[in-house]
């Protein structure tokens, strides 16, 4: 009998665990289509609004004032790995500088105001202020080297010249509502497709490894990678990883290794990958994911200096 009830109970273990992933796929995949489409819609006024001569004066510049515009708007903008698209994708279309908008990509979901805010108040004001140069310098000069490496021409042309036809002056948030719903549909739908296959491989890779994974990395200096790495499939807020992975510190998780899943989870995932597809040809999207994990991999080397 005994061996019955267990293979029973492994069952009902793999079955709850197939539950609560499809459980988290939906969720994740409303909450994300939600935010695309809030936010798309809101750029495209935006774009409207201001004109693309001028959001593209606006993030002009010469090799660092460029790219460090393109992370202040990074930085004002609190959005998530996957909620950086629309904006990318409106900088692309203004015709704004390659560096910033690559600038802008990287930046935008390691850095917004409450993330620094949390770890001023969880670690130190000294750790913040680290955390932020490291970002900040990381993210200008990877925009750089693309730009020396010629990876501009890697922005497929159909996002370039996708964007809406310009309708001459701005007419009113009634009159350009209709128009902008009709552009966030159309991009919604160029894009949903990769989305959903991103956040249901997310989903599969979020309950398939068990938190012990992450507990057992200790603070070996082998660790930071492999946390890298294991971080850049999941999908994580900064905002829920800094916490998350502040309570490992009990489990005797290293610094190092936090921060790097933290950078790595939270300035990339599968779903943001897979929709990046749909903009960048192969060689930027792989220089991307490359990117942050190299990113990541030094904060957590660099960072626990600072605590």
């Amino acid at each position: 009998m005994r061996p019955r009830l267990r293979a029973e109970s492994r069952k009902d273990f793999g079955l709850r665990t197939w539950v609560e992933t499809l459980q988290f796929f939906g969720l994740l995949l409303l909450e994300l289509v939600a935010l695309f489409t809030v936010i798309t819609f809101a750029v495209v006024l935006i774009d409207r609004r201001i004109g693309a001569e001028t959001l593209k004066r606006w993030l002009s510049g010469n090799r660092i004032t460029a790219p460090l515009k393109g992370v202040a708007v990074g930085i004002i903008t609190p959005f998530c790995s996957c909620s950086t698209v629309p904006m990318l994708m409106g900088m692309l279309r203004a015709g704004a500088p390659f560096t910033a908008a690559a600038a802008f990509l990287i930046s935008s979901p390691l850095i917004d105001p409450v993330i620094l805010a949390m770890l001023a108040v969880m670690i130190s004001w000294q750790f913040m202020l680290a955390y932020t140069v490291v970002i900040t310098i990381s993210s200008i000069a990877i925009a750089l080297v693309w730009d020396r490496l010629g990876l501009a021409n890697q922005v497929r042309k159909v996002i370039v010249t996708g964007g809406a036809v310009d309708a001459g002056p701005w007419r009113g948030l009634a009159s350009e509502a209709k128009p902008a719903i009709v552009e966030t549909l159309r991009t919604l739908k160029k894009l949903s497709i990769p989305l959903a296959i991103g956040v249901a491989v997310g989903a599969v890779i979020h309950g398939a490894v068990p938190s012990s994974v992450l507990a057992g990395l200790g603070n070996a200096a082998w660790a930071i990678p492999v946390a890298a790495l294991i971080a850049i499939p999941l999908y994580i807020r900064g905002t829920a990883a800094i916490p998350i992975g502040l309570s490992l510190v009990g489990a005797g998780v290293g610094i190092g290794p936090i921060f790097a899943m933290i950078i790595s989870g939270t300035g990339a995932s599968l779903p943001e990958a897979t929709m990046l597809s749909g903009i960048f040809k192969p060689r930027l999207l792989a220089a991307f994911l490359f990117s942050i994990f190299a990113i990541a991999v030094a904060g957590g080397f660099i960072l626990p200096i600072f605590t």
